[in-house]
């Protein structure tokens, strides 16, 4: 732990013993927003100037859109927690090579998107306009906070009897290094800065009265395993760094488990939480994922047997 983090933790557990709700207001103010803005990097520039650019108003912000290709066989791309669209420019050139139309966006707070900060309540909005707009998706990929959102809006949307034309439906999700649930995060948080169980138990009743207002159940709504029979997809590739130091791989093993024969499990090294969306061989895997279900549509639809067999768990 650094002279920073160290610093906070010390000033927090004190001042937890003498003024409990301020040092959880703190602790609320750390953990509500990004530590700092992604910027564009060079080589994703190219990429973005090519994109149809749009904006939805969600939450506190306007976030912004980018879609390529034709519009037909559409892919939606998620990204999470202090990242952005353009993280997945490698996979994008991919899917575009594959004659799929790749959208993503960047969430408020994040990006070139405005506001301060993003809830998953905001990503489950951006999901569904987004569908709305460009979809239904035949595959939607998504990274860390946003598979917890993927999965948030595939069940709550298609739950909606009022309004079952917005119902958000795909087939086929690629989760990367995917967050278990919102508790998850609130526990990681506090783990990290070394915070006292009081803190801990602060933070989430501020983040039930101030981040989530008027939701209910929030520590098992937004819960992946929770998600997993309603959402329904037909095939997941699931996909985790064994060096992940923000999220234990254990929470994609257990995705895995739980969705059964639906799921392959792919294992990485070396990679970490963030470097993972970027790298070659995910993206081969993604490629490969899409080439294999393609083939396997097709002989469904001619009443053949799957082609081949999926590869074992990684």
């Amino acid at each position: 732990m650094d002279f920073a983090m160290t610093a906070v933790r010390t000033a927090l557990n004190g001042a937890s013993y003498v003024a409990p709700r301020l040092a959880g207001a703190a602790a609320f103010r750390l953990f509500r927003k990004p530590r700092g803005r992604s910027r564009l990097r060079p080589d994703e520039r190219p990429l973005t100037d090519r994109a149809e650019v749009g904006e939805i108003v969600v939450g506190g912000g306007t976030a912004v859109s980018y879609r390529w290709g034709t519009g037909t066989h559409p892919v939606l791309l998620v990204h999470g927690w202090e990242s952005r669209g353009s993280r997945f420019a490698p996979l994008v050139f991919e899917l575009l090579e594959l004659g799929l139309s790749p959208v993503t966006f960047d969430a408020p707070g994040h990006g070139d998107a405005t506001g301060e900060t993003m809830t998953i309540i905001d990503l489950r909005d951006i999901i569904a306009e987004l569908d709305a707009r460009h979809g239904p998706f035949e595959m939607v990929v998504a990274h860390s906070l946003g598979v917890t959102a993927t999965f948030l809006a595939l069940r709550e949307d298609a739950a909606r009897q009022s309004r079952p034309e917005r119902a958000v439906r795909t087939e086929r999700i690629v989760a990367i290094s995917g967050v278990p649930d919102f508790a998850y995060l609130v526990d990681r948080f506090c783990e990290r800065l070394g915070l006292r169980a009081r803190l801990n138990a602060e933070l989430r009743s501020r983040v039930e009265r101030e981040l989530f207002p008027g939701e209910e159940d929030i520590w098992s709504r937004f819960s992946v395993p929770r998600t997993v029979p309603e959402a329904g997809p037909a095939s997941v590739l699931v996909i985790h760094d064994a060096d992940d130091d923000m999220v234990d791989p254990a929470c994609s093993r257990a995705l895995a488990d739980a969705l059964g024969d639906r799921a392959e499990l792919v294992v990485t090294s070396g990679l970490g939480h963030r470097r993972i969306i970027g790298d070659p061989q995910v993206t081969a895997s993604v490629r490969d994922f899409v080439v294999r279900e393609r083939a396997a549509r097709v002989g469904r639809a001619a009443g053949r047997p799957d082609p081949s067999p999926r590869p074992a768990a990684g």
